[in-house]
């Protein structure tokens, strides 16, 4: 009787196991995707003993220092998290390909929260310095990736800053930018599902660039503005195009997917030739270049400096490309179970599933 009842038992063990791993592999599999995680490599042979020996007798022996493979060692691309099981937000840097990590919030004094370590104002040149000291792990498989940055001070959009998005409206190209903003309860996950509240009937989406800033600034002359730019992020513009943009039509909750991390301005280039793409249930919708903003990230950080005050953390979107759900023919919004990959070259990418409202 005890056999049967511990055969019992083990087995019961064995398919909750099983199920456990049913219900997170979706999300690995996200996960994976967006952090570029390669695939584990197989396992070599067992080596003869007099390989093992000299290899050995190398490790003891002093070697000239190699250079990591590009790829390899986290550089400045931000992240907040939550570990497996583990409810404490935590900020660390990843790699390129998404492989390895540094968890800034065990190794440092960084503060858990972006915003406060943006304002915490970390020489950039000394931390990527100090990253080959630290402990480099590999990315966490069940990770939780957050939005890098939960509770800004503001969130402002900029309308029609792209001429073909202009164009395929049938509008002029407008000589001065038209600023909208966004509540940062409308902030969510770059794996986070977005909801499609009752109320809104058309939802329409718009991948952009977003500037986030590092220091406080008012009345920034232009030739200086790029000086208060901490680095970029990728945001989804979810809009309910049947609500006006100041009664909230832009700011229902979960409507501004961030994310996956802020690279910091010095891994990126040339932010005014960067691709952007959008693609919604295996369709390519948007695909642009930030070369063709109107106006450009210099003058938008100038331009609002004049009559409001930026703060570290502030972020903002620059626009979006052509391509957009209410202009297609036919139009063509966003629909529970539709699911939105959005990419920005160099900054990363999402991907959010549309659900229902859970109230």
């Amino acid at each position: 009787m005890k056999s049967v009842l511990f055969g019992f038992r083990s087995n019961l063990l064995r398919w909750r196991a099983i199920g456990d791993q049913q219900n997170q592999q979706q999300h690995r599999r996200t996960l994976a995707a967006i952090l570029h995680q390669p695939q584990p490599q197989p396992q070599q042979q067992q080596q003869p003993r007099r390989t093992l020996w000299k290899n050995a007798a190398l490790l003891v022996s002093p070697q000239e220092k190699t250079q990591p493979q590009s790829g390899e060692m986290p550089r400045l691309r931000f992240m907040q998290y939550q570990r497996p099981h583990d409810a404490v937000k935590r900020l660390g840097v990843v790699s390129d390909d998404g492989s390895k990590m540094v968890e800034l919030s065990i190794n440092t004094c960084a503060d858990d929260d972006m915003v406060k370590f943006i304002r915490q104002r970390y020489c950039m040149n000394t931390l990527l310095d100090n990253l080959q000291y630290l402990k480099v792990r590999d990315v966490y498989k069940d990770l939780r990736l957050l939005p890098p940055i939960g509770d800004p001070c503001k969130i402002v959009g900029v309308q029609n800053n792209y001429a073909d998005n202009c164009d395929e409206q049938h509008i002029p190209i407008p000589r001065e930018p038209s600023f909208f903003v966004k509540f940062s309860t409308s902030i969510t996950g770059p794996l986070d599902n977005i909801q499609a509240h009752r109320q809104a009937k058309h939802i329409d989406y718009g991948c952009q660039l977003v500037v986030v800033i590092e220091r406080t600034c008012r009345k920034v002359p232009r030739s200086a503005a790029m000086k208060h730019i901490f680095g970029y992020t990728l945001a989804q513009d979810i809009t309910a195009r049947d609500w006006s943009a100041l009664l909230g039509g832009k700011s229902l909750d979960t409507f501004c997917p961030l994310g996956p991390a802020i690279v910091h301005k010095s891994h990126v280039p040339d932010v005014n030739n960067l691709w952007i793409k959008t693609i919604v249930n295996g369709e390519q919708r948007q695909t642009g270049n930030t070369r063709n903003m109107i106006f450009k990230i210099d003058y938008l950080v100038h331009r609002l400096s004049q009559f409001i005050t930026l703060y570290p953390g502030d972020m903002i979107l620059t626009g979006t490309p052509a391509g957009a759900g209410a202009y297609r023919r036919p139009t063509s919004f966003l629909q529970p179970g539709d699911r939105i990959d959005s990419e920005i070259q160099i900054l990363g990418k999402m991907s959010n599933r549309v659900v229902n409202a859970v109230a």
